[in-house]
């Protein structure tokens, strides 16, 4: 099995995470899905459960919520194909996490040494599911600026070593990458 690195964008209930499943499902069985979340209250307590659910039984799923490549590789067994869902919250986590989240550089330094490391594993397809937020409007305030500027920086930084880019719309993948690539030549 080629072991590949493919992005998935998408805004809010695209079908991000339902083709990103379809797609490692396709590739494998041996499936670890990592969610960079800590349940905050009951209702998201409910949605996690009904996802987890409707994964196959097969799928392993970890809850890393920070210093996501560590966790990967301490627990991915014999996983052929890993899903991120979703790069958008791990963004988040960093910026909750910062020191000083006003000091964009330093939160921008952390963000690619975490995604450096977890582009470096080369035993397992790599699927990052990721909102992508240059299409929206610009936040009002200093922080959703921010965060908008740090995921996509981010975004960009993946699709770059990424060697397939989706981007879905109404439920339907667009590859990107195959794009960019015609335009290239």
């Amino acid at each position: 099995m080629k072991r590949e690195i493919i992005l998935i964008l998408g805004g809010a209930r695209s079908g991000k995470s339902r083709f990103a499943q379809r797609l490692a499902d396709s590739l494998s069985e041996r499936v670890l899905f990592v969610a960079p979340l800590v349940a905050m209250d009951e209702e998201m307590r409910r949605r996690i459960e009904i996802h987890k659910k409707a994964r196959p039984s097969t799928w392993r799923t970890l809850e890393a919520p920070k210093h996501v490549a560590e966790a990967i590789r301490e627990h991915i067994g014999d996983a052929d194909v890993v899903i991120l869902d979703c790069l958008t919250l791990l963004i988040s986590n960093f910026m909750e996490n910062a020191d000083d989240p006003e000091d964009l550089a330093a939160l921008e330094s952390e963000i690619a040494n975490e995604l450096n490391q977890l582009l470096e594993r080369k035993n397992a397809s790599l699927i990052i599911v990721s909102n992508e937020v240059g299409m929206g409007l610009v936040p009002p305030y200093p922080s959703g600026r921010a965060y908008r500027d740090l995921l996509g920086k981010a975004n960009q930084f993946i699709a770059e070593r990424a060697d397939k880019v989706y981007m879905m719309i109404a439920g339907l993948p667009m590859e990107l990458k195959a794009l960019g690539k015609k335009d290239e030549k």
